[in-house]
């Protein structure tokens, strides 16, 4: 496995996702009686900084369907968390309106690379367009001087 397992770390996660996913209104636990389930909510809530009773928890009260999903969420989790770690690595993230980035990706499968380097190959294209720009603004500059002389 490529990214360490953390127990801490990750029952913390654990928690949040549960939590998260009550805040939204779905079912976390197993049970379908009403107050059994609000009694294992509210024992998830007292226990966010006790990791290993997370994981008892977990065992004992979560609904069936949400292992796979909490397996995915936690995975994916990790895999961000040590990717953070190092610049090359962590996710950045722009705002792009839908038709920027619509435009953007016919301009990147046109050049048949990636969004980054056609970003890239845009930027430095409009540096040369202002450099060749600057330099016929200062020799029409010279001329008119040369002219008016």
């Amino acid at each position: 496995m490529k990214y360490q397992q953390l127990e801490n770390l990750e029952c913390g996660w654990k928690w949040q996702y549960l939590i998260k996913k009550w805040k939204d209104g779905e079912a976390i636990t197993c049970h379908i009686d009403r107050s059994e389930a609000d009694a294992a909510v509210q024992n998830l809530k007292s226990i966010e900084h006790e990791p290993t009773l997370v994981l008892e928890w977990i065992e004992q009260h979560m609904a069936p369907e949400l292992e796979n999903k909490l397996k995915q969420a936690i995975r994916a989790k990790r895999k961000r968390h040590f990717n953070a770690e190092q610049l090359h690595t962590r996710k950045k993230s722009i705002d792009l309106d839908y038709r920027v980035w619509e435009k953007l990706s016919v301009r990147a499968n046109d050049l048949g690379c990636t969004l980054s380097d056609a970003i890239e190959y845009l930027l430095s294209e409009a540096s040369r367009s202002e450099k060749a720009s600057r330099t016929v603004s200062n020799l029409k500059e010279d001329l008119s001087k040369l002219l008016s002389d």
